[in-house]
């Protein structure tokens, strides 16, 4: 176990929220105006945990707090102790740890496989497939018909249940699997766009007990990987700055994949981390190498 000094601990509280303003901030500054962004509205809607959360500091598992850190008894798996209040992760309630198992389960998974490089961002492409765009305030780059006929000319190979679930009907035949939740943890592969943003809702899922350190990390990767996702997108986002990759081109297609095979490098040592942090919380200890 460490302690760290109040000082040092508040030190650090602070260095975390600045850090994330730089989203939390303009993102509220848009809600207070009704302005939304389709780019980074993103990680504040589909990925549930509020801005104020976000903001939240947790020192992770094995880490006591000196001095006055009563505030943080309010949430689970804290404790009082000589040194200073601890997050201790054999505090957490039963149903929290069975919801870390299976994070545990799918980010091992997950790790163990190669990554796939071959779906070029067609996810966003079949979700809009002979239907109406999903964000209508956006232009198609290519019109409508453009857009489908990219999805018929290229196969789709999405692996990641929660963006095929948003699939027209017509495009779901098109790809090669049928992604399912029952399934996820045999197909998830690091390759995917989705699971490397995914990395952030799993810290999150185990909060209180994923330090705030990784969990801006993992934020900050999110929010690269999305602006790829939508600027392989169908949509014409030139008017907010973004720089379209062409995936319809073989240029586009070689460009997203060195991109996507960057982002899969940088996911796996936060994923080995998160690894070990789900697998304190599964086990109810530190340091913990479970058989």
């Amino acid at each position: 176990m460490r302690v760290w000094e109040e000082s040092t601990w508040r030190a650090r509280q602070r260095a975390h929220r600045e850090r994330v303003a730089r989203w939390t901030g303009p993102h509220r500054e848009r809600r207070r105006l009704g302005q939304d962004h389709p780019v980074l509205d993103f990680l504040f809607t589909y990925y549930s945990h509020r801005p104020a959360r976000l903001e939240r500091w947790h020192p992770g598992p094995g880490v006591a707090l000196a001095g006055d850190a009563e505030e943080f008894l309010r949430w689970p798996g804290y404790r009082r102790t000589p040194e200073g209040v601890l997050f201790d992760p054999a505090g957490l309630p039963a149903a929290r740890r069975e919801s870390a198992r299976f994070v545990l389960r799918l980010l091992r998974a997950t790790a163990a496989r190669a990554p796939r490089l071959g779906c070029f961002g067609l996810h966003e492409w079949a979700m809009v497939y002979r239907d109406v765009p999903r964000h209508r305030r956006l232009p198609l780059r290519l019109g409508a018909a453009g857009t489908d006929e990219v999805v018929e000319a290229l196969p789709l190979r999405c692996t990641h249940h929660d963006a095929f679930r948003f699939f027209t009907p017509p495009a779901r035949p098109r790809n090669e699997t049928a992604p399912t939740r029952h399934g996820q943890v045999d197909a998830e592969q690091p390759g995917c766009l989705h699971a490397t943003m995914d990395l952030y809702k799993w810290c999150y899922k185990l909060a209180p007990a994923t330090p705030s350190e990784l969990v801006a990390d993992c934020f900050e990767l999110a929010v690269e990987v999305r602006e790829l996702d939508m600027r392989a997108s169908p949509y014409d986002l030139s008017a907010l700055g973004y720089a379209a990759v062409p995936i319809e081109t073989p240029a586009g297609r070689a460009e997203y994949a060195r991109a996507q095979a960057a982002f899969a490098a940088r996911a796996e040592p936060l994923r080995d981390r998160l690894i070990e942090v789900a697998a304190q919380v599964v086990y109810g200890a530190v340091n913990i190498t479970p058989d």
